[in-house]
């Protein structure tokens, strides 16, 4: 097991390197004023461009505190510890998910609740 811990934590930095990147490399939308433009259809394109880069910018945003959530647990040795119910995280779940928090019974009792 402590070989695939140091593994996961190892896979964990690197997806917060790769993440720091990717949002580094982002243009920030600028705060252009849509509906100036001569033309319905290239505000309308404007617009949507804007919402999908804010939108991707925000998932990574989240995966990236999700992964940082995770090194944070691996220093205070909680790392693969359920949040809910204290239970060992299956580690097949970790290898697919290494930020997740919940086991999967946990994980379902929310998707229900």
């Amino acid at each position: 097991m402590a070989k695939t811990r140091a593994f996961l934590k190892a896979l964990l930095i690197e997806e917060q390197r790769l993440l720091r990147d990717q949002l580094a490399q982002m243009s920030i939308p600028e705060g252009e004023s849509l509906g100036y433009s001569n033309h319905i259809a290239d505000d309308a394109t404007m617009a949507f461009e804007q919402t999908k880069e804010l939108t991707l910018r925000q998932n990574l945003e989240r995966t990236l505190r999700q992964v940082e959530h995770a090194l944070r647990r691996f220093e205070k040795g909680t790392y693969g510890i359920c949040e809910e119910c204290g239970q060992e995280i299956d580690p097949e779940r970790l290898a697919v998910l290494p930020y997740a928090t919940l086991c999967l019974k946990c994980k379902e009792r929310r998707k229900r609740a």
